[in-house]
């Protein structure tokens, strides 16, 4: 007992301590304090699983709230299952540039030491290869369901709850792990002349969650109501933005473990950098969004709001360790902007996303990652490096693009063609709660007037 106490009063020193050196730590008690910071993250990035839950539902009406929340819930223990089984292997395994090849269900050699030499190139003191394979088997875990939460959103108030599962599993066990090996699992886009980067996943959690999305819209089709005969979108609004905005905060809290975890060390330095930045680029999303949404809606939509505090989030998840607080709120101005005419952007084109999702994830994914090549402080295109980052990381994007894109695009198709993945009319109009889990959200409680004559078509 008096050991472990003693471990995490060490933890705590180096946390607070930024000029202790790593050096005059020993080994083994070096590899206790990075296995305690990668799993404490890695709780708060699992909690932001509640996060996503209250903003879907709070931004969704109340009668498919149940469905929302079932949606939000069951999808970590199908990642969980999936990544087990073969995600972490088609990840991190030995193989090729292209795929992992070994390590099935966690069995065999520990297949993640091309992830410490990734890092080891953004702060020399990183290296978790003494980390226990479980915990960093956890810590990647929670990100892979993080990336298939994404499409929950986008998908949401139409879609069946087993095949919303069932692509669930195809994502976290198929193509998010290949995008994610690329990347950091040792693949071909980290082995470029000059690497592609993305320090916590603005391209391989949230552009890959958001691809899938964008594919699983387009076969799904809009909601009932959502488009008029001349094509002009109607607004659905969401039945509780309390819980929409205490999900957002949620999520921002679990952001601190998001982006300052993908240390996977205990790096003071390194934790407070990434810290920082994330909380500046969260806080400017927040503001450059309420402005936008007062410019382009004449007010300031709360909806509008928690989305740009979200895509700066995004947008700095990619960059956060590489670039200066003063970039990071550039970041995340910029990203906060660019939700808001995004979402109208997609509205235009009668792509149906109740909550937002493609703007926060997929479009400022995209964007984050183009930001380490443009505003990196070492070798960014605005800080005197030239266009070779840059032009990498356009490559990753449209790489990762490419892959998760059609393939999902396959598997929805399929999954339509066989178990279907819609709901009948009747259902949508009557609400999911009631025709896929027999339940009511608000059991004993009459549906707003508004919302019911929103469902006469």
């Amino acid at each position: 007992m008096r050991r472990r106490l003693t471990t995490l009063s060490l933890c705590l020193l180096v946390l607070a301590t930024p000029g202790i050196a790593h050096a005059a730590i020993e080994p083994e008690t070096k590899v206790a304090l990075d296995t305690l910071w990668v799993l404490l993250t890695a709780f708060l990035v699992f909690f932001m699983n509640a996060g996503f839950a209250l903003v879907e539902s709070g931004l969704c009406r109340a009668k498919n709230a149940v469905n929302i929340l079932a949606k939000n819930f069951i999808v970590f223990a199908a990642s969980s299952l999936a990544f087990w089984a073969v995600g972490f292997a088609l990840m991190f395994g030995d193989g090729s540039g292209f795929i992992g090849l070994t390590g099935w269900a966690l069995h065999g050699a520990d297949n993640s030491p091309a992830m410490a030499d990734a890092y080891q190139g953004v702060f020399s003191s990183l290296n978790w290869t003494g980390v226990p394979l479980y915990a960093k088997f956890f810590f990647q875990l929670v990100f892979a369901g993080t990336a298939a939460t994404i499409v929950s959103g986008a998908v949401a108030e139409r879609i069946k709850f087993g095949s919303f599962i069932v692509f669930s599993f195809i994502l976290v066990g198929l193509i998010y792990p290949i995008g994610g090996h690329w990347a950091w699992g040792g693949g071909w886009l980290s082995k470029l002349t000059v690497p592609f980067a993305d320090f916590a996943g603005s391209t391989v959690v949230h552009s890959i969650g958001g691809w899938a999305a964008l594919a699983g819209v387009i076969v799904l089709g809009p909601r009932i109501g959502k488009f008029a005969a001349d094509g002009t979108a109607k607004a659905i609004p969401g039945h509780n933005m309390t819980s929409a905005t205490l999900g957002a905060l949620i999520l921002w809290l679990g952001w601190f473990g998001f982006n300052p975890g993908s240390t996977m060390a205990v790096d003071p330095n390194a934790i407070a950098l990434v810290a920082l930045n994330t909380n500046m680029a969260a806080a400017a999303g927040a503001l450059s969004s309420t402005v936008a949404a007062w410019l382009a809606l004449g007010k300031p939509d709360l909806s509008m709001i928690i989305n740009g505090t979200l895509a700066g989030l995004v947008a700095i998840t990619a960059p956060c360790a590489f670039v200066g607080v003063g970039s990071s709120i550039i970041i995340g101005c910029a990203a906060g902007v660019l939700v808001v005419y995004a979402v109208l952007f997609f509205d235009r084109v009668k792509i149906d996303d109740p909550v937002g999702a493609l703007s926060v994830h997929l479009v400022n994914g995209a964007f984050g990652t183009l930001c380490v090549g443009l505003f990196a402080s070492d070798g960014g295109l605005f800080f005197g490096g030239g266009f070779a980052k840059t032009m990498t990381q356009l490559i990753g994007i449209g790489a990762v693009g490419a892959l998760t894109f059609p393939l999902s695009l396959a598997a929805w198709t399929l999954l339509k063609t066989t178990m279907g993945i819609r709901v009948s009319k009747a259902e949508e109009i009557e609400g999911l709660d009631t025709g896929e889990h027999g339940m009511e959200a608000y059991g004993g409680f009459v549906m707003n007037p508004a919302e019911m004559r929103s469902e006469i078509v």
